[in-house]
């Protein structure tokens, strides 16, 4: 699954987790026993999504290191060192 996959899998969960809440508040035990599954998928979609950001944003993170500019030795400063008197 990648990353958006599991973001479409995410919404739906709680899309069904809404709906079927307002029922179950109703006293509807079928939506009661709806929710307690959605919830369950949920979590495990939910799992998959940390895996699934925090891979993607250790690529993200070598991309931003290999792309980053190394400055010319004439742009650096010269900095001078003064003595001090005893």
């Amino acid at each position: 699954m990648g990353l958006k996959d599991t973001i479409k899998s995410m919404h739906k969960y709680i899309d069904c987790i809404a709906k079927d809440l307002k029922k179950a508040e109703k006293g509807n035990k079928a939506a009661s026993q709806r929710v307690r599954t959605c919830t369950i998928k949920f979590a495990k979609v939910s799992k998959t999504f940390r895996k699934e950001s925090i891979a993607e944003e250790k690529k993200s993170k070598k991309k931003k290191v290999t792309k980053k500019a190394k400055k010319p030795k004439s742009a650096k400063r010269k900095v001078s060192k003064k003595r001090k008197k005893r």
